[in-house]
């Protein structure tokens, strides 16, 4: 039997853009859905998630894979440039993931989504420097390129034809300049590894992620409407009784990871509302 791939736990911290950590960009779910996503801020501030012509939103594995891109690239001193390179087979044991032809295709999908996946902002993304919220557009990634065949691997693996649609492969990929900027500057939440590969749910990942802008805010206690949280996720269920399906067991998880001291989801006279007591030290 083989055995499962072991997962990396760090305990260093990932410094993530702050504002576009704010904003939806991964549904919760890997769905054929292609509709963009579309998020009004309080402000009038407009953000759209806009798939390229016949694919598909970026979903959970995508999330995965830029929690990881963002690993390296701390790791790698955050080259000025925003280029970091890897091997596909590496990428996916580092994020728990078992390595065969159908997760080196996933993430061959995750990569290109990642960079033809227009992230448009009018006012929505802020940027550090000089200027602030402005209209732009952009993706997580400039550039991607992967070269499936190494050199050294070639005549290997000409003797396993069953893996030549599939074989190991080297990636360079460049992460895009507004986002660089912003960690850069230092605009930036916080989440270490460990704690995020703990989650085994989507939405609580997502939600892990959520709870770092609030805490990077200096917020103790985050509250808002369920219904503002479902379009900050971003959810599709629109009934609260859904919205509690989907929520409660990732605030369990939180909970229990230790992120938060309390999760409720409750209703008053102006309807219902999520709230959250972070935790001091989430370790």
């Amino acid at each position: 039997m083989t055995p499962a791939p072991r997962r990396r736990i760090a305990t260093r911290s990932i410094p993530l853009d702050r504002a576009l950590e704010a904003l939806p960009l991964f549904r919760l779910s890997d769905s054929a859905d292609d509709a963009p996503i579309a998020y009004t801020l309080d402000s009038g501030a407009r953000w759209r998630v806009i798939p390229l012509p016949g694919e598909r939103l970026p979903g959970t594995f995508d999330q995965d894979v830029y929690v990881e891109i963002f690993r390296r690239f701390h790791d790698a001193g955050t080259p000025d440039d925003g280029v970091i390179s890897f091997t596909l087979h590496d990428f996916l044991r580092s994020m728990g993931r078992r390595v065969d032809g159908r997760t080196y295709a996933q993430l061959r999908g995750a990569l290109g989504r990642l960079q033809r996946t227009n992230l448009e902002s009018v006012g929505a993304h802020v940027g550090a420097g000089p200027g602030g919220a402005h209209e732009t557009r952009f993706s997580v990634l400039s550039a991607t390129n992967i070269d499936r065949r190494r050199s050294s691997d070639r005549e290997q693996l000409g003797l396993f034809s069953v893996l030549a649609a599939n074989e190991p492969g080297d990636a360079r990929v460049t992460i895009s300049a507004p986002i660089r900027a912003n960690i850069a500057a230092g605009h930036t939440t916080e989440i270490t590894p460990a704690h995020y590969l703990a989650l085994s749910s989507p939405v609580a990942r997502r939600l892990y992620r959520l709870l770092a802008v609030a805490r990077a805010d200096g917020q103790a206690v985050w509250t808002l409407p369920l219904m503002s949280l479902a379009d900050q996720l971003p959810l599709t269920q629109r009934y609260p009784s859904h919205l509690q399906r989907v929520v409660q067991p990732a605030n369990e998880m939180l909970i229990a990871a230790g992120l938060v001291r309390t999760a409720e989801l409750r209703q008053d006279d102006s309807g219902w509302t999520a709230s959250y007591v972070l935790a001091v030290n989430p370790g």
